[in-house]
């Protein structure tokens, strides 16, 4: 996701198997567009060109046997931004390279969200729960930095928690039930507002503290105290 982002990801990457697409913006929601103005987006033929298999819709058509990588990894900012593009970029895939993702060739890397760290000492957590389990861990005195995004990171970090095979946090991306995926994308990411609308009424919550504000005032409390 960026520039920024795909400076360092390409410091950090081993280059015998690892390549690095870096996008500009927010791709093209294809669930809203025609096919022959999908062809025309630039972000959107270089992720095709990328993979090098084609794409359902045009002949002869994608092809699972001439894809150039057996991982592709989407790998955006830990928020809202980023949870966007990788709805925009999965319902690209479901709707045009669907045999990738049947294939359980796409994945979703999992930057993490804050950083825990007292001198040497440094602990990364991924989401709220693990947060707490990091902070018992480091001990009193621990300092927190929460990262707004990946371009924020080192090249160094980047590897550690993102890119190296052997530490990262990967998600496979599969299809269980290809009907209600249907309906999700058709609703979620369409041009019918009322149905988001509706879902986003029944399912969403909009009182959702954020956990990292909780630590800093705590930590204000305590330092007043």
């Amino acid at each position: 996701e960026g520039d920024s982002a795909g400076g360092t990801a390409k410091q950090a990457r081993i280059r015998q198997f690892q390549s690095i697409l870096p996008l500009r913006g927010k791709p093209l929601n294809v669930e809203k567009k025609r096919l022959s103005q999908i062809l025309e987006n630039e972000e959107i033929k270089t992720i095709i060109g990328a993979i090098g298999a084609g794409i359902d819709g045009i002949n002869p058509g994608f092809n699972l046997d001439k894809i150039n990588y057996h991982k592709v990894i989407i790998l955006s900012d830990a928020d809202q931004d980023g949870m966007h593009i990788r709805c925009i970029l999965l319902t690209f895939f479901f709707r045009y390279m669907r045999d990738l993702v049947n294939a359980g060739h796409v994945y979703i890397g999992m930057p993490p969200l804050y950083k825990v760290y007292k001198g040497d000492k440094v602990e990364y957590a991924y989401d709220d729960k693990e947060l707490a389990e990091k902070i018992a861990k480091v001990g009193k005195g621990y300092q927190l930095q929460r990262y707004k995004g990946l371009g924020e990171m080192s090249a160094e970090q980047l590897w550690d928690t993102t890119m190296n095979p052997a530490t990262r946090n990967l998600t496979q991306v599969t299809i269980e039930d290809a009907a209600k995926a249907e309906r999700m994308i058709t609703t979620l990411m369409g041009d019918k507002v009322e149905g988001r609308k509706e879902f986003l009424a029944k399912y969403a919550n909009f009182n959702k503290r954020d956990d990292f504000m909780d630590k800093i005032e705590n930590k204000e409390e305590a330092f007043r105290g």
